[in-house]
C-alpha cells in the first residue's frame, strides 16, 4: 500500500439526489494522499505515506461539465456522463449511489451501466438511503439482504420482490457481497465508515485517524430504537 495505489470512485446521480446522501463520499476523499498531504505535521508521516491516491468522479445523465442538481438549492458539476469510457464498467473500484426522489424515472442505459458495474470484478456498490430505488430498478436487489430508509420495507418488497431480505427497520447498514446499502441519509456516514474499515484500499491506522478527525464511525450497526415513525406504502 502507498501513494502508487489509486482508488477510483464514481458517485452516480442519474437525476437528483439528497445533499447529505452524497456528502458521505468525503469520508473516503479525506483518506486520500491528496487530502492527507495538507495535514503534514498534524498526522504522523507513516499514515500520510500509506494513503492512496483517490479520484472521485461525479457521474450523471448529463454531459461532463453540466450541472447535476441536488437538494437545498445546490448543484454538482458532472465530471462524466455514465457512457464515458473513463467510467465504463471495470474502470471504477467503488460506485456510490446517493438517494434520489424515489418517484424519479431513470434512463434505461444508466441502469444498465450500474448493473454492469455491480457485475465487474473488484467493484463495490454503496447504496445510500433511497439510492436503493436506483439499485432496485437496475436489478441489483434480487435475493439480497438490503437496507433502505425506515418505513420503505413494504414498497421495496412490492417493487423488487419478496425475496429481498429487509433490514432497514433494524440496521443502519448491511453488506451482501459487493453490495452495501444503508438506511436514511446520514446512515451513509455509518456505511462508508464500516466499508473503509474492511477495505483493502486503506490502512487500519489511516481509517481510524480519519474517522476520529471527522467524528464519524462510532454508531452501532443496529438501531437502539426500531420503531418506525413513517411507513410508506
Amino acid at each position: 500500500m502507498g501513494k502508487e495505489t489509486i482508488v477510483r470512485i464514481g458517485v452516480f446521480i442519474p437525476t437528483w439526489c439528497q445533499l447529505l446522501d452524497q456528502a458521505c463520499v468525503d469520508i473516503l476523499g479525506s483518506m486520500s494522499s491528496q487530502y492527507m498531504t495538507i495535514l503534514k505535521g498534524v498526522v504522523p508521516q507513516p499514515i500520510i505515506d500509506s494513503a492512496p491516491t483517490v479520484h472521485i468522479h461525479y457521474i450523471g445523465s448529463v454531459k461532463a461539465g453540466e450541472p447535476i442538481l441536488i437538494s437545498s438549492n445546490q448543484q454538482i458539476i458532472a465530471t462524466n456522463r455514465y457512457s464515458d469510457p473513463d467510467v465504463a464498467p471495470g474502470k471504477l473500484n467503488i460506485v456510490l449511489v446517493p438517494g434520489p426522489d424515489p418517484n424519479d424515472t431513470f434512463e434505461k442505459e444508466g441502469l444498465e451501466w450500474l448493473r454492469k458495474q455491480s457485475e465487474a470484478a473488484g467493484t463495490d456498490i454503496l447504496s445510500i438511503c433511497t439510492g436503493i430505488f436506483i439499485c432496485g430498478e437496475a436489478g441489483l436487489l434480487k435475493g439480497r439482504t438490503v437496507c433502505g430508509p425506515k418505513g420503505t420495507q413494504a414498497i421495496l418488497a412490492r417493487k423488487y420482490g419478496q425475496d429481498v431480505v429487509q433490514k432497514g427497520a433494524e440496521l443502519r447498514w448491511v453488506q451482501d457481497g459487493n453490495f452495501w446499502s444503508s438506511g436514511a441519509v446520514t446512515n451513509g456516514n455509518d456505511l462508508v465508515s464500516a466499508y473503509a474499515r474492511q477495505s483493502k484500499y486503506f490502512s487500519k491506522e489511516l481509517v481510524e485517524i480519519t474517522l476520529d478527525m471527522m467524528n464519524v464511525g462510532d454508531r452501532p450497526q443496529e438501531y437502539s430504537d426500531t420503531s418506525i415513525s413513517l411507513v410508506l406504502e
